[in-house]
C-alpha cells in the first residue's frame, strides 16, 4: 500500500487534475452481478473505465495510475479498464480522492463506488451482511442513466435462498 501512496503523491498537480477532468467528463465507475450458475452464488466485479478513439489520453491515464488494461475493440475504441480490487483500493479511489470531480453526479457516484470498493478489498463482501451492504450501495449507483440492470436489488435478494451461499472470483491480476 505504501508503494502505492508514493505514486498517487508523485503524480504532477497539472497531470493528475487534467486526468480528473477527463474523466469526469468521460470515466465511468461500475459495479456488476454475474449468477454463477454452478453454485448458485454471485460474482460482485468492480470497474473503472474510460473509453476514447484516442489512444493517447488513455495510455497517459495507464501510465499515471500504473495498472489496468488498455486495448482496443473491434469498431476501433480504444478501452482502459481497471478491474482487480487492490488497483482500484490502493490507486484509483486514493488518486481521484486527491485529484477529485467538478461534477456532482461523478462525486457522488465516485463516493458509493468506493464504499463499494473497500467492502470488497476487505473480503466483507464474502459475508451475507456485507453482500447485502454491496447491492444496497449498487443500487445508489450511477442512477437515472436510462440503463436496466440485468440484477437489480429485488431479483438478487427474490433468488437467494437462505442456506445460499455468496461466492466471488477474484479477476487475473492485471499487467
Amino acid at each position: 500500500m505504501h508503494q502505492q501512496q508514493n505514486l498517487v503523491r508523485s503524480v504532477p498537480e497539472r497531470i493528475g487534475h487534467y486526468i480528473a477532468g477527463f474523466v469526469d467528463g468521460e470515466g465511468s465507475f461500475n459495479v456488476s452481478l454475474a449468477k454463477i450458475t454452478w453454485s448458485r452464488g454471485w460474482k460482485i466485479l468492480a470497474s473503472f473505465n474510460v473509453s476514447q478513439r484516442d489512444r493517447v489520453v488513455l495510455a497517459k491515464i495507464k501510465d499515471t495510475l500504473r495498472c489496468g488494461t488498455l486495448r482496443t475493440r473491434a469498431d476501433g475504441v480504444v478501452y482502459y479498464e481497471v478491474t482487480n480490487f487492490r488497483s482500484l483500493a490502493e490507486t484509483v479511489v486514493p488518486f481521484f480522492q486527491r485529484f477529485g470531480f467538478l461534477s456532482a453526479t461523478k462525486k457522488r457516484n465516485f463516493a458509493i463506488w468506493s464504499q463499494i470498493v473497500f467492502i470488497l478489498y476487505r473480503g466483507e463482501h464474502l459475508t451475507r451482511e456485507g453482500f447485502a451492504k454491496v447491492v444496497a450501495l449498487r443500487e445508489q449507483l450511477n442512477v437515472g442513466r436510462g440503463r436496466k440492470r440485468k440484477y437489480d436489488i429485488n431479483s438478487v435478494f427474490r433468488q437467494r435462498g437462505s442456506s445460499e451461499t455468496t461466492r466471488e472470483t477474484r479477476p487475473a491480476p492485471e499487467a
